[in-house]
């Protein structure tokens, strides 16, 4: 069951990624409409990862470690720990109380990735836009 949770999961990820690209083709980039849908890309993400983290964590796997200490507690305070280190982590934020192990560290690297390569991208689009409307 959680590896068709983790399916659902990615298939919502990949088409909130479609909704983006979609975005980025429109001539008017700078709008209220595409700073909205970047908003929403970005909880997207976090929410997407974290449930990553959480049905790793379900299954078995030993994904994080919370204060030097396997994840552990009730169903709604693993939940919580994974939406901290997933803001933490595609955020670029790294506190370090909260730190991937096993699986958990490709996953970190993944989602550490997308946080940096998405407000680039966004940047050099409005740049790549204003200089093709003058």
């Amino acid at each position: 069951m959680g590896g068709l949770f983790a399916v659902a999961v990615t298939l919502c990820l990949l088409m909130s990624f479609n909704i983006f690209i979609r975005t980025f083709s429109r001539k008017n980039f700078l709008s209220i409409d595409t700073l909205l849908i970047v908003i929403f890309l970005y909880l997207s993400i976090l929410i997407g990862f974290s449930m990553m983290y959480l049905i790793l964590d379900a299954s078995g796997f030993e994904v994080l470690v919370d204060n030097g200490v396997i994840l552990e507690g009730t169903y709604l305070e693993r939940l919580h720990t994974c939406l901290y280190f997933s803001a933490v982590t595609l955020f670029s934020l790294g506190y370090g109380d909260v730190v991937p192990i096993g699986f958990g560290r490709l996953l970190a690297v993944l989602e550490a990735l997308i946080g940096y390569v998405l407000p680039a991208v966004f940047v050099a689009r409005t740049v790549w836009g204003m200089d093709k409307v003058s």
